[in-house]
């Protein structure tokens, strides 16, 4: 079983950690389009916020993780056959979806601690305010957030689209890299 990646393949840490934080995304994404329309009277109007706090919370800390084990296994080298702006769009958009998600989760610690209050990780932990009450901060990193949740859906839409023109127009496989090891020889 190839846990790491190799020079030709990504491994079964790399390939986790990618659906992982593939899922969660569009999960906390569609999550927060749902509690938005939420009335006060809703039974979930307090408990979806939670959720969608402690859940993008943890995901800061899976790609932290993510990020030193791509330090730890480097990710396979490109694939012979794409052209050198598809390996530059490709690098652009890895930096992109690490920013993006980033600043989503600081924009959301931001919103959520504007009062001055903490933020509690599923009862487990609570992570305090570092910046104490502060007026119009909710407004500005609420904007900042939804807008950065569009564009990170938007582009994983792209990465998706890329991907599956590599698998069907260019008969590569580079989609396969990310859905199972492949077996070096």
């Amino acid at each position: 079983m190839q846990i790491t990646n190799t020079v030709n393949s990504y491994g079964w840490v790399s390939i986790a950690l990618h659906w992982l934080v593939a899922l969660t995304v569009f999960s906390l994404f569609g999550l927060g389009l749902y509690m938005v329309d939420l009335s006060y009277y809703d039974p979930l109007y307090r408990t979806l916020p939670d959720w969608h706090r402690s859940a993008g919370l943890i995901l800061g800390a899976v790609v932290v993780g993510r990020l030193l084990w791509r330090w730890w296994s480097p990710v396979p080298r490109a694939h012979g056959a794409h052209s050198r702006l598809e390996r530059i769009s490709a690098r652009l958009a890895h930096t992109l979806f690490y920013l993006l998600i980033f600043t989503m989760i600081a924009s959301g610690y931001l919103i959520s601690t504007a009062k001055g209050q903490g933020v509690s990780i599923f009862g487990w932990i609570e992570l305090p305010s570092l910046t104490g009450r502060v007026d119009g901060q909710e407004d500005v990193a609420g904007l900042i957030h939804y807008w950065c949740a569009w564009v990170l859906v938007a582009l994983a839409g792209l990465h998706a689209a890329g991907a599956l023109k590599h698998h069907f127009l260019d008969k590569d496989d580079t989609l396969l890299r990310m859905m199972r090891p492949k077996q070096e020889r």
